[in-house]
């Protein structure tokens, strides 16, 4: 589920996107302050659902609703407001609620199940990888913790190379690039590392598994690099300019993103 949020206010902003995260978890959020920038985003991707502010200034959120409705007739429009004047103009519009300030987690699953238009999910994939800024691995909303940090490295490398196969001496050459000792024994533990993980988890399919070799299925991993790839410059506003800042390789595929800006 697609959803953007719109308020002029950044802390307002904030409170309303944790409580729709807190509502709906594995949603996308997009917050704006603008609501220029909130309609150019829903005229280049599938928005599911509309939390806007109608005081705004410029294009107001009834105005705003509008604009949404001709990309998106059937986009669910949640007027959040602390007025009650525009309530009959929310739902001229069609307005599947009209929610006062300030929005609590309770008020936006309450609206939730009355949909004017249903919101068909698709099936969630078990693991998903943020590799804009620092690379994070979660389960759902759950951060995964290894064992070693270089089990973490590992699994980013696999990420980076986006499910070609790695084998053993390629993986040491990248995490251990100035050191000729045998990692050979120490890798399996990484890999045992990474698989145990997983498991636990319930995502142990996202890894291929082959004599001397390991990688990833693309289709068990949610990715914003593969999301920001499949579709440039559709998704150009996942890339900020930082790509797993914490790995010194991860520089070259980093250096072909800012060419792509």
């Amino acid at each position: 589920m697609v959803i953007i949020a719109a308020d002029d206010e950044r802390l307002t902003l904030e409170g309303l996107i944790s409580s729709i995260k807190k509502a709906l978890p594995g949603a996308q959020v997009h917050g704006f302050r603008s609501s220029a920038e909130a309609l150019d985003f829903a005229r280049e991707n599938r928005c599911d659902l509309a939390f806007l502010d109608i005081e705004m200034p410029g294009i107001n959120g009834l105005q705003m609703a509008r604009a949404l409705k001709e990309t998106n007739p059937k986009v669910n429009l949640l007027f959040v407001t602390g007025y009650t004047e525009y309530a009959m103009d929310a739902f001229d519009l069609q307005a599947t609620a009209y929610i006062h300030k300030p929005v609590t987690v309770e008020a936006i699953r309450k609206e939730l199940g009355a949909l004017r238009f249903p919101v068909e999910e698709a099936q969630p994939k078990p693991l998903r990888v943020r590799t804009f800024g620092n690379f994070e691995v979660y389960c759902g909303e759950t951060p995964l913790h290894f064992q070693y940090s270089k089990t973490k490295e590992l699994f980013a490398y696999l990420i980076d190379r986006k499910g070609s196969m790695c084998n053993i001496n390629e993986a040491a050459g990248v995490l251990w690039p100035e050191d000729d000792q045998d990692h050979t024994s120490y890798l399996k533990n990484l890999r045992t590392d990474l698989m145990q993980e997983f498991r636990e988890h319930g995502c142990e399919d996202a890894l291929i598994r082959q004599r001397g070799c390991i990688g990833i299925a693309l289709d068990k991993v949610e990715c914003d690099y593969y999301v920001f790839l499949g579709d440039y410059p559709k998704h150009k506003y996942l890339y900020q300019g930082e790509y797993m800042s914490q790995y010194s390789w991860a520089e070259f595929t980093n250096a072909t993103l800012q060419n792509m800006r």
